[in-house]
């Protein structure tokens, strides 16, 4: 990058509000890492437990000499009825807390603007998802452009655009969450994308058409982190040493090892994950198991110790209880399927690993990131998940998906016939374009650049009028 343009993107100054999730605050870091290689100097809004619990990825990229920094507000939890400390989604003991979170973060609107009004240099915009309400009117009275950013593919906005616009669904919950959200959105300057051109060409253009230009694919933003200690620390402190980690998956034979996670707010039934240990085992495969089912977690670390699950796996499973190094583990070559729920997150961080899917969606967009996995991109199979496990509901859905569909799907990932083979050189390619992407000159590359010169133009209109 040249010096000059450098020294102007020192003069513009980032405010990102995360939403108070996993899911939300790493790819908020990721996006606040890649602003702040252009030069741009970037604030991330956010709380005590969640400054900690992030803290060490940002403390590198610091060290680095990035212009990047936690503003840190303290949360009123058990003012608004929550446990003390409760800083996150994942943290709630019950999603019916999941309101009172989102009044808690709310609560800190003013002390936000208090420091827009005391910061040098002021915030050139604002980058917050669609569900928080209260920054729309923090950027209208400071006047300042304010771009969404939730971490979502062009395909998903698609398929809500379309959803909207029909009107398929009109219960009266789901449409007025749909028009919050296209308030939200009809009032933001403009989307951040966290996806890359190539990888989904045709909806990309048209969602930019829809948005008039102000979209900018500027992903995948975890490929921001190059070396193994920084994948190692990204999002929460593993619950593995990244040594032990890797010393095991040395061990395994190149695309030998099925690597299973359901996402950080999962909260599956014991009963389902039993199913899910049991195809793990049938499928005679080597396997990284990451075991998380919040608070009936000792239910299923009872059926194991039980039932003998571990030590009758012990040569070829390795199981992670509570966070894993996901950044680490896909990158490693033994990997050579990835059982995901479809989260974008996870999905573009299997892309990027070029590592063929096992797709088990449970509610949200999560089934559209499947159809795009499995049916456009063509590099995953299905578990033939149909309906929606809702988040706090999952005692209601009980077991979905039985053991021998998961091992089918699982042996459909990792065959070595045509179609497998097939699969995974399509994902090898999207790896390389995932690459291609973010590097100087890439698409996405560019995209941020594009970016940045818009604030930048919109910050000297603002500051001369």
């Amino acid at each position: 990058m040249a010096l000059e343009q450098l020294q102007d993107n020192q003069l513009l100054h980032f405010l990102i509000i995360p939403l108070m999730s996993p899911g939300h605050y790493i790819p908020t870091i990721d996006m606040a890492k890649l602003l702040a290689q252009h030069g741009v100097k970037v604030t991330i809004v956010t709380t005590p437990v969640n400054a900690l619990r992030f803290g060490s990825i940002l403390d590198q990229a610091v060290q680095s000499g990035l212009p990047i920094c936690f503003m840190e507000f303290p949360l009123p939890s058990t003012e608004f009825g929550l446990p003390e400390g409760c800083e996150s989604l994942d943290d709630l003991p019950n999603l019916g807390l999941a309101k009172e979170l989102f009044l808690a973060q709310s609560s800190l609107q003013q002390q936000v603007e208090q420091y827009i009004e005391n910061s040098e240099p002021k915030p050139s915009c604002i980058l917050s998802g669609t569900f928080l309400q209260w920054p729309v009117e923090t950027a209208k009275k400071f006047q300042i452009p304010r771009i969404i950013f939730d971490g979502m593919n062009c395909f998903t906005q698609m398929c809500n655009h379309v959803l909207y616009l029909t009107k398929v669904h009109e219960s009266a919950e789901v449409k007025e969450f749909h028009e919050n959200v296209r308030v939200s959105e009809s009032e933001a300057y403009g989307v951040i994308i966290n996806s890359f051109q190539e990888l989904e060409q045709g909806y990309a253009d048209e969602y930019q058409k829809i948005k008039e230009d102000k979209a900018w694919c500027v992903g995948p933003s975890s490929l921001c982190y190059k070396d193994v200690s920084e994948k190692a620390l990204r999002g929460n402190k593993p619950s593995i040493n990244k040594n032990e980690c890797l010393k095991w998956l040395d061990s395994k034979d190149n695309g030998s090892v099925i690597y299973a996670c359901l996402g950080s707010i999962s909260r599956m039934e014991p009963d389902q994950l039993v199913e899910l240990a049991l195809a793990l085992e049938s499928s005679n495969r080597p396997f990284i198991w990451v075991v998380r089912a919040g608070h009936k977690t000792p239910k299923i670390e009872k059926w194991i110790e039980e039932d003998g699950f571990e030590e009758r796996t012990k040569d070829r499973g390795l199981l992670i209880r509570g966070w894993a190094p996901q950044l680490l583990v896909l990158s490693h070559p033994a990997i050579g399927g990835f059982l995901t729920h479809c989260g974008w997150n996870s999905t573009l961080e299997g892309v990027c690993a070029g590592v063929p899917m096992v797709t088990w969606p449970q509610f949200q967009e999560q089934f559209y990131n499947e159809k795009l996995v499995v049916q456009v991109l063509r590099i995953g199979v299905s578990v033939g998940a149909q309906n929606v496990v809702h988040w706090g509901e999952e005692e209601k859905s009980g077991v979905q998906i039985k053991s021998e569909e998961l091992r089918k799907a699982i042996e459909m990932v990792m065959e070595e016939g045509k179609e497998g083979e097939e699969r995974r050189k399509r994902a090898k390619e999207l790896s390389k374009m995932a690459h291609k992407a973010i590097e100087e000159g890439g698409s996405s590359h560019q995209n941020m650049r594009r970016l940045i010169e818009d604030i930048r133009n919109q910050s000297s209109t603002r500051n001369s009028s």
